[in-house]
């Protein structure tokens, strides 16, 4: 025979007993406090600073990445110009300044090249870290919105990446500014001096203004030959009239030729400084984004990269400088296409090529600001996007 719990008596009824009350249970859809107001923002898709700082410490941990980093931003100015400054200080008449215009225009081209070829390569690698590692599953299960998982990746990357191109820009200008050549008073063309800063209705006016010596200046003729005695034929110097007609048809390759050599022979100006190194920044903060969504839509660290150093170095050049016949539109889809178009004018490369195949002039027709625009920022927003997708649709 079982024994229950003992009865108590009921204070009213003698010899009756009552049994222990217990509360009822709280009904499912009982208000309270939810379950995602005390995990500290573990499902908002926006990423908290502890989980970008985690993102931070693993890429700075990897020690090898970060030495290549390190020396394709701020090591290659320092190599390049240390040697200059070396050369210069051993023998100062055979090696110009450190400082001089035709260094800073000569490194500003690399260092946006192998600057956008590092931060892609950061990107792709924190694109598939987590997959490399084998961690992406404890990531997941811990609760954490696969977005803000992604998106934490962009300011702990850039946070590397772009500091590190700043300080090496800002040493490249200190050096331009402090231990450059004496500025010029004009410019000198083919022996004659040829005022500075004009524009091309400015220098038209000054050739048909000054016609022997604009002949000089741009090679004008000699134009026409004239007879002379036993068979020698001598070529005629080109008259005022002749100069007048070459500059009013060649006005844009003169004009062309004259700022490419004033870009040559004087230091860049303060705001084309900012400018130029506005541009560096967005082009590394590109290649960053686009190496992470890359890196994020195959799962592959170095397949990426590959993809990115060939974007770089071969497609972009190509698509950039030959006009393919009904595909121009489709040439400046390419963000380096656009970026191309929107390189500050410092930033002059030798006869306007490209060096290493990186950023130059570009060689088939411009497309609308709004265009250029709208190409950089698909680019950026584009990635971002695909890159997110594939990170919230990929098996844990």
């Amino acid at each position: 025979m079982s024994v229950g719990p003992p009865s108590l008596p009921s204070p009213g009824v003698p010899g009756a007993a009552v049994q222990t009350e217990r509360p009822p249970p709280a009904p499912t859809g009982a208000s309270g406090p939810s379950r995602r107001e005390g995990d500290g923002g573990r499902g908002s898709f926006v990423p908290t600073w502890p989980l970008i700082a985690t993102k931070f410490l693993e890429l700075r941990k990897r020690r090898g990445l970060m030495v290549a980093v390190l020396l394709l931003t701020v090591g290659l100015p320092v190599v390049v110009l240390g040697i200059r400054l070396l050369f210069h200080l051993v023998a100062p008449h055979s090696y110009g300044p450190a400082g001089s215009p035709s260094v800073f225009a000569g490194l500003t081209a690399p260092m946006a090249e192998f600057g956008f070829i590092i931060a892609a390569t950061l990107g792709a690698t924190a694109g598939t870290s987590d997959l490399a590692d084998g961690v992406f599953r404890h990531l997941v299960v811990t609760g954490r919105s696969r977005l803000a998982l992604y998106l934490a990746r962009l300011p702990a990357g850039l946070s590397i990446v772009l500091p590190l191109v700043a300080v090496a820009f800002a040493l490249l200008c200190f050096v331009t500014a402090y231990a450059g050549s004496p500025q010029p008073a004009a410019l000198n063309e083919n022996g004659v001096s040829v005022p500075l800063h004009l524009d091309q209705a400015q220098l038209e006016g000054w050739l048909l203004g000054h016609p022997e010596q604009a002949a000089r200046a741009f090679s004008i003729g000699p134009i026409g030959v004239k007879a002379e005695g036993q068979g020698i034929v001598q070529l005629a110097p080109a008259t005022p009239t002749d100069v007048r007609g070459f500059v009013e048809h060649n006005i844009a390759g003169i004009d062309s030729s004259y700022t490419n050599d004033e870009l040559s022979a004087l230091n860049p100006a303060d705001n084309e400084m900012a400018k130029i190194g506005l541009w560096l920044e967005l082009e590394v903060a590109i290649g960053f984004i686009v190496g992470l969504g890359l890196g994020s839509l195959i799962g592959q660290r170095t397949v990426a990269t590959i993809m990115m150093i060939a974007l770089e170095i071969i497609v972009t050049p190509i698509l950039a400088n030959v006009q393919i016949p009904y595909f121009v539109n489709g040439q400046r889809l390419v963000v380096g296409v656009a970026m191309d178009q929107l390189r500050p004018a410092g930033m002059a490369t030798t006869g306007g090529r490209r060096i290493f195949g990186g950023h130059g002039a570009l060689g088939i027709p411009p497309m609308p600001t709004w265009a250029m625009v709208s190409v950089i920022v698909g680019w950026i927003v584009g990635w971002t996007v695909i890159g997110a997708w594939r990170m919230a649709t990929r098996d844990a």
